[in-house]
């Protein structure tokens, strides 16, 4: 039986408890990437803040299925289906192929994506798999009368709609029509201004580098039809958890809401989970001002990514957090201290489980009120200088892991061996639990096991857990 469990749900606006709709099942979809720049440690935030939800909810007792797409096709410079497409001005930017740059930035994201502790999703789907899908739901949506033809694309239709601003009180809804009628590249073909592109024609543009036959003409998705589609793929008709930043809220996971419940001809989705922003001292981090500070950055400057992850923990996902260098080694002093005071335990003894239990229960309560990620952290804390043996305190540790996933264990393990792990060995051994998992989705088990003894000859060991596969020295 899981755990009640509780946190903001943007779309009602309150912290309120989470039912799913199959009970201890749980149907989650994150907005992935647009793949045609590196991301920035603000965007690693909002994807750590939902691993940590996704790892809550299974410290809870939930059986977690979570899908996230991968953009590759449709998203325009602005929100609004404005500007140039994200992934041709990437090509363009680097004299590289669409499919290049698509690929390149994938594999870059989950590498940072993973750095920092966090567990792949079940299903990554690139937009460019699911056209079929698309075109299904858009003609679903011109049968029912919800989508219009207009200059040789397809467009949504707002105006049909008893309510379009799902997520807005009255005075922000006030705020982003002014924002809408302020568009610099009004688009004529619009009925309402509100309306949203599900298929663009060549009639946008002639040098689309990914296009295909529709019934419309040949040409490509709108942006905000992929997740719709490819969430319905995987997790059916029914939704549980939506995940992603703020700056999704409007328009994208608006009109996400507005076309996949006019298909449906049901509600899609009962619960938002948003995070807000990461800022430094010039503002909202953003791909748009030069150069763009990644976790693999953090790392060459001699950070270890799950330093960034401690830092983000310490604040709630739905304050605004500031970076800055001077907070980011104010933490690794404090993650050092931590990993030491870890290293220090003995683990002789049997584990207390009434005192085991009682922490436990402390911290499932802090993770499980609106993900309380710094009560949890203050859990942490108080084990360690609770008045218990050291196989207690060590016990809890790995326990509270399991969400935090901040490796204590592993760091005070090679600390106290006076081990150093260099970029080129944690290189190694992520491209080998790679390659390990490649196989065994492949069912070579052979090659598997031939990978877990080429990683113990180097002196790494491996152990399969709920929360991915964990290494350590050996």
């Amino acid at each position: 039986m899981a755990e009640k469990f509780e946190f903001y749900n943007s779309l009602t606006r309150k912290v309120e408890e989470f039912v799913p709709n199959e009970p201890g099942k749980v149907s989650m979809y994150t907005c992935g990437p647009t793949v045609y720049h590196y991301a920035h440690i603000g965007n690693i935030r909002t994807y750590i803040m939902q691993d940590v939800l996704i790892k809550a909810l299974e410290y809870a007792g939930y059986d977690v299925k979570r899908v996230m797409n991968i953009t590759d096709v449709g998203h325009l410079a602005s929100d609004a289906d404005t500007g140039e497409d994200k992934m041709l001005a990437g090509a363009k930017r680097e004299h590289k192929s669409v499919m290049e740059i698509a690929k390149f930035y994938t594999d870059a994201f989950f590498k940072d994506f993973e750095a920092v502790g966090n567990k792949k999703p079940d299903v990554i789907e690139p937009a460019t798999n699911c056209i079929p899908e698309f075109i299904h739901m858009i003609e679903v949506l011109l049968e029912k009368g919800y989508a219009y033809l207009a200059g040789g694309n397809v467009y949504f239709d707002t105006s049909k709609l008893d309510e379009y601003y799902v997520f807005s009180s009255a005075i922000e809804k006030e705020q982003l029509e002014v924002g809408v009628r302020d568009d610099v590249e009004e688009d004529s073909n619009k009925k309402n201004k509100t309306d949203f592109v599900l298929w663009f024609t060549k009639s946008k543009f002639e040098d689309q580098a990914l296009k295909w036959d529709s019934p419309w003409g040949v040409g490509y998705p709108g942006w905000h039809i992929e997740c719709s589609c490819i969430s319905m793929k995987h997790l059916g008709d029914r939704l549980d958890i939506h995940c992603g930043g703020v700056d999704n809220m409007f328009p994208h996971h608006t009109n996400e809401i507005a076309q996949s419940e006019s298909y449906l001809g049901h509600k899609w989705c009962g619960y938002w989970f948003h995070s807000n922003h990461l800022n430094d001292r010039a503002g909202k981090m953003s791909k748009s001002k030069g150069a763009v500070l990644t976790v693999s950055v953090l790392k060459e400057k001699g950070y270890d990514p799950l330093v960034y992850r401690f830092f983000c923990l310490q604040s709630h996902y739905r304050k605004p957090l500031e970076f800055s260098f001077d907070v980011l080694d104010n933490n690794v002093a404090v993650y050092n201290k931590l990993v030491k005071r870890v290293a220090e335990l003995k683990g002789e003894g049997a584990v207390d489980e009434a005192v085991k239990a009682e922490f436990e229960k402390k911290f499932r309560e802090a993770v499980c009120d609106d993900l309380n990620t710094s009560m949890a952290i203050t859990v942490l804390y108080d084990a360690l200088k609770a008045d218990t043996n050291d196989a207690t305190k060590l016990s809890l540790i790995e326990s509270f892991d399991r969400v935090l996933s901040l490796d204590l264990i592993g760091h005070a393990k090679a600390l106290s061996e006076g081990a150093e792990v260099d970029s080129e060995l944690l290189e190694f051994i992520n491209a080998k639990i790679s390659e390990r998992a490649e196989a065994k989705k492949a069912k070579d088990f052979a090659t598997a096991d031939a990978i877990r003894q080429e990683l113990l000859d180097k002196g790494v060991e491996i152990k399969d857990t709920r929360e991915g596969v964990k290494w350590q020295l050996i």
